[in-house]
């Protein structure tokens, strides 16, 4: 391959590991000597980093890799890649698909990109999806914001929910080492970067893998003792993190996120049903009751946090009173925001054999009722912000007003203001908020005053 060609192109479905993973890679082909294109027709690398937790992501990959492997024919050097969950879930069955691929690698090989397209380079077909243990990645990411990061702490899924594939295919908790995850967030704030999201399929579960416990019995790494452990890092003034299990979520952790200043008060914790027998057949560890109780005591800390979450309509054998035990969840505690989807059986999965499968129509039905209940309670939520004063760290330039800029306030409400992105991108900045919407708010930036020496 000449230089004057080595251009690659990412095209990334799915949740933020995804797109932690994607970045990495885009680090390491960067690395390489390849220059980024926005158009994958320029491309002679094209990489698609899959996700297999909806059907639709799965669809839209084969599609857009139809299109890649006919233009191959006439191109035969381009590199095609499919990594992520869907590469680790379909190995070798992809290859018989699409013949024109060059290389399938599962999530946990993101690192090893570098010697796995060698390979490719020196003439082999690769299929990379045989559980390996994590390698620390010395790769600088190459980040799509540089403003806010985020920052992998544990790999892979120990949990067995019975709807979903990312245990069989992002293996195993593994977490990192607390010096490592310190380290990656020094660069960052040297780098300039404002903000970092701690990033775990289930973040809660951060650290049981590492040896150690104190003479009480308790382990010495847990969420809890790494945001303690990270806070103080210079540069960084927000941290997030995300996505937590209520069967480990604990008070420890909450206590923490109200005394430590940089921790934002928003919470992304998922319920998915709030019928305890659905809970039960998903898997999922805890009743509604117990994730009724962790909204309280986060409330009793926090009385303005922001809670977000994840629901699933219509999974196999849910009746009517089921899912409206969900919508009564879902009123009773008000959130923020809902990510929602209507269940789809996943390959491998336990439910996805299940002989009670429910319709299209329902399925379909009741997601639009969820819907229409997320975003008035969204809405109403959003009230508590009119005329309120809110730190906003800007991110970017609102895109269809070029005379706004826009950022989010520390309870993740996306957040619209007059200003200029080369002076504002990665400052905080108060803004008075004179517009709420259910999911975004618009404000006037406010001239803080100097305090007047006497």
């Amino acid at each position: 391959m000449t230089t004057s060609n080595r251009r690659y192109h990412i095209t990334t479905f799915g949740c933020q590991m995804n797109k932690a993973d994607s970045e990495r890679m885009a680090g390491i082909l960067e690395d390489m000597g390849f220059e980024w294109s926005e158009d994958p027709n320029q491309a002679n690398v094209i990489l698609y980093n899959t996700c297999t937790i909806r059907d639709n992501a799965e669809q839209k990959v084969y599609s857009y890799l139809g299109r890649q492997a006919k233009r191959k024919h006439s191109e035969p050097d381009l590199t095609l890649v499919v990594a992520g969950c869907v590469a680790q879930q379909e190995g070798e069955s992809l290859l018989r698909r699409v013949p024109e691929l060059d290389l399938v690698m599962g999530p946990q090989h993101a690192n090893r990109l570098k010697d796995l397209l060698q390979q490719v380079f020196d003439g082999n077909q690769v299929v990379a999806t045989e559980a390996v243990h994590i390698m620390e990645d010395i790769t600088k990411p190459r980040r799509d914001s540089n403003v806010t990061a985020w920052v992998n702490v544990i790999y892979g899924c120990n949990e067995r929910c019975t709807y979903c594939v990312v245990p069989g295919v992002r293996g195993v908790e593994q977490s990192r080492t607390p010096e490592a995850i310190r380290a990656e967030i020094e660069q960052l704030g040297r780098q300039g970067y404002k903000e970092i999201t701690l990033l775990g399929q289930n973040i809660d579960a951060y650290g049981r893998d590492l040896p150690g416990s104190t003479p009480e019995g308790r382990h010495l790494h847990t969420l809890t003792d790494l945001l303690y452990y990270v806070h103080d890092v210079p540069g960084i003034e927000r941290i997030r993190f995300a996505t937590s299990h209520p069967r480990y979520f604990t008070e420890r952790l909450i206590k923490a996120c109200a005394e430590l200043p940089k921790v934002c008060e928003h919470f992304h914790i998922p319920f998915q049903s709030g019928d305890n027998e659905v809970l039960k057949r998903m898997s999922r560890g805890y009743t509604q009751e117990k994730y009724r109780r962790i909204i309280d005591k986060v409330r009793e800390y926090m009385p303005d946090a922001s809670i977000s979450a994840d629901a699933i309509v219509g999974f196999p054998g849910e009746t009517e009173q089921q899912f409206e035990n969900t919508l009564k969840l879902t009123e009773d505690i008000g959130f923020d925001m809902l990510n929602t989807a209507a269940y789809s059986p996943r390959p491998g999965t336990p439910a996805a054999v299940w002989d009670n499968q429910l319709s299209e129509e329902v399925k379909s039905d009741r997601l639009q009722r969820l819907n229409h209940l997320v975003n008035i309670k969204a809405a109403e939520r959003s009230q508590r912000y009119m005329g309120r004063i809110e730190e906003v760290l800007v991110e970017d330039q609102n895109p269809k007003d070029a005379t706004q800029v826009m950022g989010r306030t520390g309870g993740n409400r996306l957040t619209f203001f007059t200003g200029d992105i080369n002076q504002l991108k990665g400052q905080l900045v108060k803004v008075k908020i004179t517009e709420v919407r259910a999911f975004s708010l618009t404000g006037v930036p406010v001239k803080v005053q100097e305090p007047v020496l006497v």
